[in-house]
């Protein structure tokens, strides 16, 4: 099919990946407040609006390249191709639950491929690891220890460099506050995937309402010029 040829999706049931935004969910140890401040109000001036202040990689969120890459792409400059992709969803919940500071290693891929098949270039691949049960817990959420290292799950090097290299995937994102294992502080996983230009989302929620392979992701994201990344709303159609 040539490039201008017509693309369809059919779904059954679409399913919110998103966390909803507030100021006391889980933040990423230094990262700035999220703060509302009523700006409006009905009574006084006919309507109610609130100014909000968060970072750009608080809530449900795109990393841009530009977050670790000179000269990488912005918010703003993210394809927006890259944004609607199939996706598979490899589901690490018992690992993580034993280890938290599991790292998704690539013969755990092979043995998802032993069940599902290949997995397709252009998709996207996604990381359960059980890990949104905590939203609600910020502190159990972001888990870091007295020394201030986080004990998280995420994907480890070797699996993340198996799928774009063999793979041709498109990106990754997972349920955690960030796409590499909270123990690994160069964040060296951030850096390679972000380096391809590879898309990045964190903190993505329901994972568990995903099958393995069959759903389209759709990524909405701010435009924000020079951005580092972006808030997002990100949706699931299953087919």
């Amino acid at each position: 099919m040539g490039e201008d040829a017509a693309k369809t999706i059919s779904y059954r049931r679409v399913v919110d990946l998103s966390h909803p935004l507030s100021p006391g969910m889980p933040l990423w140890p230094s990262d700035p407040a999220v703060e509302f401040d009523v700006v409006a109000e009905r009574g006084r001036d006919g309507y109610f609006l609130r100014r909000f202040s968060m970072g750009e990689h608080s809530g449900t969120h795109l990393v841009s390249p530009a977050a670790y890459h000179e000269g990488g792409l912005d918010s703003d400059g993210v394809s927006i191709d890259s944004l609607i992709a199939p996706a598979v969803v490899i589901d690490a919940r018992k690992p993580a639950s034993d280890d938290p500071d599991y790292a998704l290693p690539a013969s755990d891929v092979a043995e998802w491929e032993r069940e599902n098949g290949l997995i397709p270039a252009g998709s996207l691949a996604l990381l359960n690891t059980g890990w949104s049960r905590y939203w609600d817990q910020p502190q159990r959420f972001i888990n870091a220890d007295r020394s201030g290292v986080m004990h998280t799950p995420g994907f480890g090097l070797e699996a993340v460099r198996f799928l774009l290299e063999w793979r041709d995937v498109r990106g990754f994102g997972v349920d955690t506050h960030g796409i590499d294992a909270g123990m690994d502080g160069d964040l060296a996983v951030s850096r390679f995937v972000l380096g391809q230009s590879a898309l990045a989302l964190e903190c993505l929620n329901n994972l568990g309402q995903l099958p393995a392979t069959g759903a389209t992701i759709i990524v909405g994201r701010l435009r924000l010029v020079g951005g580092s990344g972006s808030p997002a709303s990100v949706i699931a159609l299953i087919p």
